[in-house]
């Protein structure tokens, strides 16, 4: 191609692009009036401005009342069981719980439940102490907010009913309540203490798994199921569970041994002497139950009149037993078994058999049983309001619906360091 011939191509093609962004721009103006967009400006700066307070350097980041929101929930009582022990666990720390409140919010998928904390509407002290909670597995997150004044006086009225919804007392007594009734709410009640064990904030390597939802029910049967068939206090059967392994199945103590005359059957022999034998004597599972003692509780089963096809076939201990290989929900059997020999043992003394539970006949631990009686009464306030999680009064959309706090009546949040024996009824009784 001659230069004269390549320039005339040039030329073409330059002219034809330009006519199409000539035609493009005209149709644009014409048609589509192409014209800059209006951008919402923010409320208040994207960026917090640093400034002084008295002597101190502080980053607001709220025009109004800072909070963070720190959990989000669909279970009533599972969103109750967190807010309390977060704001137990903060007022141990020397914070203030009025700043902790959980809200309702009712929704098209259902009534959801959030757990917010007033932070100080610094940035400077609210994420470090977000961030302390979060780095010792308290929180799992939190996402900063900015409420109004109207928003603070709604949401503290919502708390407040929920204190007063778990607080009164109940007509219906645990002993009255079936196992139908208490299934769902025990299962959270198991779920929530294995996911509140030291072990499982810590986070370590050797750290049991908290419950799923399928083995806390499995578990909750099985419970109600041995609390019946023995005529033992739920509560505290549950408190016994607590104390011992958080209702996680972990054996524990694998150093422990003891001296006996003689070896028998499935014993882990660790040391041999001119007349006696060290065998090992860890205790096993969610009822920390030691193998000297689950061959004590063996022997009482064989003696029992009891008609055990009363108990679900799973729950039945075998005529043999084997040390090295006891299924779970039988250690539930042989737990409830050695808490009601206990409880015959003295009587009916609920402290001196819980005690002994622990320390033995001869030493009941006092201690232990009143560890144990915490636990016991919290699980009953639980479990006995537990069927409220339904009614008008506290139900998600009622609270949602609840008339604003008259302002008069509600506080400013305060500075972060301020401090202001019946058997169970089966579903077929």
């Amino acid at each position: 191609m001659s230069g004269r011939n390549l320039f005339r191509k040039i030329v073409r093609n330059f002219l034809c692009l330009t006519a199409a962004l000539l035609t493009f721009t005209a149709c644009a103006y014409t048609d589509y009036r192409l014209w800059p967009l209006d951008l919402d400006a923010p409320r208040y700066p994207a960026l917090p401005t640093p400034k002084f307070q008295g002597d101190r350097l502080i980053l607001p980041f709220a025009p109004g009342i800072a909070s963070a929101e720190v959990a989000t929930f669909h279970d009533q009582l599972e969103a109750f069981l967190h807010f309390e022990y977060l704001r137990g666990r903060d007022a141990r720390d020397g914070g203030d719980t009025s700043r902790i409140l959980l809200t309702a919010f009712d929704t098209a998928k259902g009534p959801i439940y959030k757990v917010f904390i007033v932070t100080d509407n610094d940035l400077l002290t609210a994420v470090p102490r977000l961030s302390q909670l979060e780095g010792r597995n308290l929180i799992k997150h939190y996402d900063l907010n900015s409420w109004t004044q109207k928003d603070f006086y709604y949401f503290q009225q919502q708390s407040h009913m929920f204190d007063v919804a778990y607080g009164v007392p109940t007509e219906q007594k645990l002993e009255s309540l079936s196992s139908f009734r208490l299934l769902p709410a025990l299962a959270q009640f198991l779920i929530f203490k294995s996911q509140t064990d030291n072990r499982v904030l810590a986070r370590g390597d050797m750290a049991p798994s908290p419950l799923t939802r399928e083995q806390a029910t499995q578990l909750a049967t099985d419970i109600l199921d041995v609390a019946q068939f023995y005529s033992l206090p739920l509560d505290y059967f549950l408190g016994v569970g607590a104390m011992e392994n958080d209702y996680m199945d972990v054996n524990g103590d694998l150093t422990h041994a003891v001296w006996k005359k003689r070896a028998q059957r499935d014993d882990i022999i660790l040391r041999r002497g001119r007349k006696r034998v060290m065998v090992s004597n860890y205790a096993i599972g969610i009822w920390q139950i030691t193998r000297e003692t689950l061959r004590a509780a063996h022997q009482l089963y064989l003696k029992d009149k009891r008609d055990y096809s009363l108990l679900p076939a799973r729950l039945r201990p075998s005529r043999s037993l084997d040390l090295n290989s006891v299924d779970d929900a039988v250690l539930t059997t042989y737990a409830g078994l050695l808490l009601r020999g206990l409880l015959d043992h003295f009587g009916g003394d609920v402290d001196k058999a819980i005690g002994a539970y622990n320390g033995g006949v001869k030493t009941p631990n006092p201690a232990y049983a009143a560890g144990v009686k915490t636990v016991a009464e919290y699980a009953r306030r639980v479990l006995e309001h537990a069927t409220a999680m339904d009614d008008p009064p506290t139900s998600a959309k009622s609270l949602a619906a609840a008339p604003p706090a008259d302002p008069a009546q509600a506080t400013t949040p305060a500075p972060a360091n301020s401090q202001q024996k019946q058997p169970w009824r089966r579903d077929d009784d």
